[in-house]
């Protein structure tokens, strides 16, 4: 696959993996299973997900810092500005911080992957599901299987492949 093809592949990703409600009891569905993943792979990662107003769900597994909550804010920022995943963003413009010119402080905003909007039938994106731990493929790659497994759908028919084009 091609970096076009990831972009429009996590394009995809942002308007089909919608959900049609979302409130604390999604939240937290969301968020175990992404806990209980990590614990069964062994993986070292945060999981924090969000409205734009409130915290929902948060959970760290052994191996993580307080960095990774720090990479959390920075990437829900840059979802809630940009209204896209953090990793289409590294996508479209590599992981270079953001210019001075922007307006988006690099002490606020990270272009990494692993935040992901949540996008709710009728209203739009409402808030984010953030992963960070592992490498920013990855990170994005547990929060869209998290979301199509709540949804009820194939991971493969979502997955971006394993390595970076």
């Amino acid at each position: 696959m091609s970096n076009e093809d990831d972009i429009a592949r996590v394009k995809r990703q942002e308007q089909e993996l919608v959900l049609e409600r979302f409130d604390e009891e999604v939240a937290f569905a969301l968020g175990t299973s992404v806990r209980e993943r990590a614990l069964a792979e062994g993986l070292s990662l945060v999981v924090d997900i969000r409205t734009w107003d409130r915290q929902l769900f948060f959970s760290a597994t052994a191996g993580t810092s307080a960095d990774n909550a720090e990479w959390v804010r920075r990437k829900i920022n840059t979802v809630r500005r940009f209204q896209r995943a953090s990793y289409r963003m590294v996508l479209e413009r590599g992981e270079q911080p953001f210019s001075p010119q922007s307006g988006a402080d690099p002490a606020d905003y990270v272009i990494a992957g692993g935040g992901f909007p949540i996008r709710v039938t009728g209203a739009g994106i409402v808030g984010a599901l953030t992963i960070s731990g592992l490498p920013g493929r990855k990170d994005h790659a547990v929060a869209v299987d998290a979301i199509c497994d709540h949804l009820g759908r194939p991971r493969a028919d979502y997955a971006l492949p394993e390595s970076a084009p």
